[in-house]
């Protein structure tokens, strides 16, 4: 049981990569795909997805490419996911189990509570990550 598909870890991956740019220039899509590891095609959808949830713009002409919409600290990953994949939950909403339900919508408000930390928050996890596997010998 996947919650979150390849549509949405390659969208975070693509929203990143827009997040480290210097944000001044547009990032063209063939260099947000070579430097997030993201198929130039599925790319392509992706960003039709998240440009209409206003959370990208395009630029069109030569020197085109991709910039953030907001700034990272506004827009949050469940924004993103949203987009990409519609809304998340862990079981179907029309149970007639009470307490059944009971518990998956509690499930439901923690995974939503998880996911409203911003694109900006996310350094922190590279940082950990970064942090991780830089030894010496």
């Amino acid at each position: 049981m996947a919650l979150i598909t390849s549509a949405g870890r390659y969208g975070l991956r693509a929203m990143f990569e827009l997040t480290n740019h210097d944000g001044t220039t547009p990032m063209d899509a063939t260099t947000i795909a070579k430097n997030a590891d993201i198929p130039k095609n599925y790319l392509n959808q992706l960003m039709i997805k998240l440009k209409k949830a206003g959370l990208i713009k395009s630029i069109r002409g030569k020197n085109g490419g991709f910039v953030l919409g907001k700034d990272p600290k506004e827009i949050r990953i469940k924004d993103i996911l949203l987009a990409l994949e519609g809304d998340m939950f862990m079981s179907d909403k029309s149970s007639n189990e009470s307490f059944l339900e009971l518990f998956f919508l509690d499930i439901n408000e923690k995974i939503k509570k998880l996911l409203d930390i911003s694109l900006e928050d996310l350094k922190k996890y590279q940082d950990i990550y970064t942090k991780s596997f830089n030894y010496s010998i």
